[in-house]
């Protein structure tokens, strides 16, 4: 690190050794500067500079041999310069080197008026001339401030900069004068982000708009931010990113302070970039308000918002493994809020009238939730968690949302069947296609009462030949006949129990044949009311099918019935 500067104050040393011992009078006093010295003369540096002047003549030393001007802004290499115009000797100012010399200029109090035309008004001469004429001479100028602080900003360098850079962009943005037409953001994004900050505020009240202000912004993020930043496709720019949030401290204090300085204008941003930030800021731990100030900006215009822009936020780096989901439940929770302001204040009820913007972010929300059902740290609280953040009349159709409770039961093939009720209780069966609903009556993955709900409903169909969906009687019979059903499923498992405990208690008595006489005997005496016969005649009442084709309930007990074994057919196509 040291030998390319070593190298450079050598060579310094040596040009300037050239141009003062050509002279045949010896030096009489050694500047330091930093690690370098130079060997000059006492009555050509205070000729020029006052603060040399003060330090010869206030020094308790007679002779003073040594000054030490290690503070002096721009190092050795700017020293060089400020010596050789002490001795006249000509050098070039450039709009790299321009701040630095000004700046020295003032702590040598090279001014005017200790001397005329000094080293602070030649400065001053090409700085307002020059330097300040173009958007990229004054760009230069002022990121080379950047290691001139504060002296810079007390010489009026660093505002004057400003100044002329807002103006100077402002007019490229309103008027192009080159393509393409935001190549000034690319200018701008070498500076520091304190001075971007204050050169859109210059813009801003300029009358710059909030469009050029996001291209600036957008622009500076990518080029400084490009190891974390993802690109439009959600893939990373770089190809590999360490997991270590905390090697990001000084990329976190970037990307809040880039947050901070987003317009207020919701339609100034892509979506995609937003996305893309709150990403990076969950990933470098950005603090809580800069999170919620990018979840506030997405929930707002999340109509626009694409299955791949949710992916984005919702997955490490390299995709595979899901982070913390809270961010994306509480942008769709402020989406859902913001609509249902609108509907409170247009005087409708916000569940029963859905805009179109609802309905979009619905279909996203259902697509998004296929997407991320086969990953195992997707919980059923989580996945129901943001299923039930959108009203169900917000979904005109629940394919989707079905397709998305497939790929997750598929994916958690050790559900029971109460978890996988669970899971589809998010759904509304009647509210499915009729292709959704024929594969969901083949769906083995589904519970009963899913398959149940889906028959039940093309039976209703075939038989009153209604709309797509059923009115409300039919709805509430639907319901009651699930009910039935459940009801009389847990009778017949009851019966099947108390059987096997029977069989297994007759088994353990001693004599088989004195339970058989005794079972013989049993059935030969009057019919009585058993246990049984009484359970069998609440199943009966059970019956879903009741007033149906097979409802035998009207039939006398006294009329015969044949009872005999129907012979088997055959069912063959021949």
């Amino acid at each position: 690190m040291a030998s390319p500067v070593r190298s450079r104050l050598s060579l310094a040393m040596e040009r300037t050794g050239k141009w003062v011992f050509s002279k045949d009078i010896p030096t009489d006093v050694v500047v330091v500067v930093c690690e370098a010295s130079f060997s000059l003369h006492k009555f050509m540096l205070l000729a020029k500079s006052n603060y040399i002047r003060k330090l010869i003549f206030e020094s308790k030393e007679p002779d003073l041999p040594r000054i030490d001007l290690s503070g002096i802004p721009g190092g050795p290499e700017i020293f060089v310069k400020a010596a050789k115009f002490c001795y006249g000797v000509n050098f070039e100012i450039t709009v790299q080197n321009v701040a630095a010399l000004r700046c020295a200029a003032e702590y040598l109090q090279m001014t005017d008026m200790y001397c005329d035309n000094n080293l602070a008004g030649r400065t001053e001469d090409f700085f307002a001339q020059v330097a300040l004429s173009s958007l990229s001479g004054a760009i230069t100028v002022l990121k080379s401030c950047e290691d001139l602080l504060p002296l810079a900003e007390d010489v009026k360098i660093v505002q004057r900069c400003v100044d002329a850079i807002s103006l100077k962009a402002c007019n490229e943005a309103n008027f192009p004068s080159r393509a393409p037409p935001n190549w000034w953001t690319e200018e701008l994004s070498i500076l520091d982000i304190e001075f971007i900050g204050r050169i859109l505020s210059g813009m801003r009240k300029r009358g710059a708009k909030a469009l050029a202000l996001a291209s600036a912004l957008i622009t500076y993020t990518e080029r400084n931010l490009r190891d974390l930043v993802r690109d439009h496709s959600g893939r990373c720019t770089e190809s590999s990113i360490s997991d270590d949030s905390g090697m990001y401290a000084r990329e976190r204090e970037l990307l809040q302070s880039i947050v901070s300085l987003l317009p207020s204008e919701k339609a100034a941003l892509p979506i995609n970039f937003l996305c893309c930030l709150l990403r990076t800021a969950i990933f470098v731990k950005a603090s809580n308000s800069c999170k919620n100030e990018l979840e506030k900006r997405i929930s707002v215009i999340l109509e626009h918002v694409t299955v791949d822009d949710l992916l984005v936020m919702s997955f490490t780096y390299n995709g595979e493994k899901l982070y913390d989901l809270d961010s994306i439940r509480r942008i769709i929770s402020g989406f859902m809020e913001k609509e249902k302001n609108m509907a409170v204040f247009s005087g409708g009820d916000f569940k029963e009238t859905c805009s179109a913007a609802m309905h979009r972010v619905a279909k996203t929300v259902d697509s998004y939730l296929g997407e991320i059902a086969t990953y195992p740290e997707l919980t059923i609280s989580k996945f129901n968690g943001i299923a039930t953040l959108v009203w169900k009349g917000a979904r005109k159709v629940n394919d989707d949302l079905y397709r998305a409770i497939d790929i997750y039961l598929k994916a958690h093939p050790n559900l029971d069947e109460i978890e996988r009720e669970k899971v589809c209780s998010v759904m509304d069966p009647l509210k499915l296609s009729y292709e959704a609903r024929l594969h969901a009556s083949q769906n083995k993955r589904l519970p009963v009462q899913v398959v149940l709900h889906t028959l039940y409903y093309d039976q209703l169909k075939l038989r009153s030949g209604a709309d797509d969906q059923p009115d409300a009687a039919a709805t509430s019979q639907l319901q009651s006949d699930v009910s039935l059903v459940r009801e009389n499923e847990a009778l017949r498992s009851e019966l099947t129990k108390m059987k096997l405990y029977i069989s297994d208690m007759q088994k353990n008595k001693g004599s088989s044949a004195k339970s058989i006489s005794a079972a013989a005997a049993a059935t030969s005496g009057p019919r009585k009311h058993t246990f049984f016969s009484s359970m069998s005649k609440t199943l009966g009442k059970l019956n879903p099918f009741k007033h149906g084709s097979k409802d035998t309930t009207h039939i006398d007990d006294n009329i015969a019935v044949d009872i005999t074994k129907p012979r088997r057919r055959r069912f063959s196509i021949s």
